[in-house]
């Protein structure tokens, strides 16, 4: 069983194909996903910066093949466009990316947090759908510790809780003046913003929704205006920033209404759009007297590498980095020993089975010879043969599981079941190939 991680994030897909990436969301894909065989267990993670597909697939060419004819049918994005953006990790670069992502130490701002609940959320969607087995709910669980253990354990915290305080940082260092703001969704992303403002001491925040009543209550928690979305016009007239993070899948704010709300105004507005698909048309930029920064502006922003920003390899947030990534090296350890072990569940299960089969049979051979015994007696000496077996068993068992768990363990397995002639189908529920899963067999 090879484990996969096929995806594509803001660090290597422009901002327009990831709009339309963002369209594959798990409970219309993990279907199609599914539908084949290709693919036996998936989970689909789709954010504001990141789309990606892990997956356990009994043939990793095959599943590779299926999982991008799948996004590419989904998104509408061609294949061989697809082809040339998406990345690929298998084995232990799959678990390290998962737990990576998890910690933190993969998002615009390192250590931020939102990406947690995003991971649960994906996880919960692909449980409810029967599409995360054995190999992928131990991957998400564990990841999910590793995200919890780098948030409590090291200072990651330090850096900009998420995207959002990110995005803030930005519109303030680079607007005079923020009195007046404007929150556009009160969905998840939207709901930080507020909050994130209310820390800050904000001005004014006036939170827009569709539904009125979703927007009252966001704004009743934390001492915000709720308004309907008919009053957009005249709030963007006054705002000093808007940020926009709606689902919804196409522009909420157009160079039209924009254009318009901005009529005879010669101040500044900052706009901020955190959503994806994107919420703002791109012509909105081009518009006088407007700054718009989307995914794409605040990838750059935050990048050192491509920002400019001077780079210290011993800075505090650099020393808390590397005690993260200290933490998921140890936790992809701990995830390749829990794989290899259950490696030899199968194959022990199998030894029991014919031990069973054996018992079974010499007790049939006992009670046609011996037509004397009574009910009491052949339940005795039944009982005794079992228990017998079980004995001699227990601990070979144990120990095999043990052995197995350690760097090179597959071969326990392979060895047991070459020893008593077992046979062990590849791919059915309670077994999982290390050895067919590349750079785990060998240890993490």
């Amino acid at each position: 069983m090879n484990l996969i991680v096929v995806g594509a994030s803001y660090r290597t897909a422009p901002v327009e194909l990831l709009e339309k990436l963002s369209l594959v969301e798990g409970p219309q894909a993990l279907p199609r996903l599914l539908s084949g065989g290709e693919l036996t267990e998936a989970v689909v993670v789709s954010t504001c910066n990141r789309v990606e597909v892990y997956a356990a697939v009994p043939a990793f060419h095959a599943g590779l093949s299926h999982l991008g004819e799948v996004l590419s049918e989904l998104s509408g994005v061609p294949a061989e466009q697809l082809a040339t953006t998406l990345y690929v990790h298998h084995g232990q670069d799959a678990v390290r990316h998962v737990f990576r992502v998890a910690a933190g130490l993969d998002s615009m701002v390192a250590g931020e947090a939102q990406i947690l609940g995003q991971l649960r959320e994906a996880y919960q969607q692909a449980t409810e759908a029967d599409a995360a087995g054995k190999v992928l709910h131990e991957l998400l669980q564990q990841a999910l510790r590793v995200g919890k253990r780098a948030h409590a354990e090291t200072g990651i915290d330090h850096a900009p809780r998420s995207m959002v305080s990110a995005a803030l940082d930005h519109a303030v260092a680079n607007s005079a003046d923020c009195h007046r703001w404007l929150v556009v969704g009160a969905g998840a992303m939207g709901a930080l913003a507020v909050a994130e403002l209310t820390r800050r001491g904000a001005g004014t925040v006036t939170v827009v929704n569709r539904g009125i009543e979703r927007a009252q209550r966001l704004a009743d928690a934390y001492g915000a205006i709720a308004a309907p979305i008919e009053r957009l016009p005249e709030l963007l007239a006054e705002a000093d920033v808007v940020i926009t993070a709606t689902a919804s899948t196409g522009h909420v704010l157009t160079s039209e209404n924009v254009g318009a709300a901005r009529t005879g105004s010669d101040k500044i507005l900052t706009i901020i759009d955190l959503a994806m698909p994107r919420d703002v048309e791109p012509a909105v930029a081009e518009l006088p007297g407007v700054r718009l920064v989307d995914v794409a502006r605040l990838g750059t922003v935050l990048d050192p590498a491509t920002s400019g920003a001077p780079v210290c390899p011993r800075s505090s947030a650099d020393r808390e980095v590397a005690a993260v990534e200290e933490i998921v090296a140890g936790e992809v350890d701990t995830y390749a020993s829990w794989l290899r072990g259950a490696e030899v569940a199968p194959t022990v299960a199998a030894l029991r089975a014919r031990a069973e089969d054996v018992v079974s049979a010499e007790l049939r051979r006992l009670a046609q010879r011996r037509a004397d015994l009574t009910d009491d007696q052949r339940a005795d000496v039944a009982h005794t043969v079992h228990r017998i077996v079980q004995r001699l068993l227990h601990q070979p068992t144990v120990r095999v599981r043990q052995l197995a768990a350690e760097p090179g363990g597959e071969a326990y397995a392979s060895l047991l079941r070459d020893l008593f002639d077992l046979s062990v189908i590849p791919g059915s529920p309670d077994h999982t190939t290390v050895a067919d899963v590349p750079d785990l067999k060998g240890g993490a």
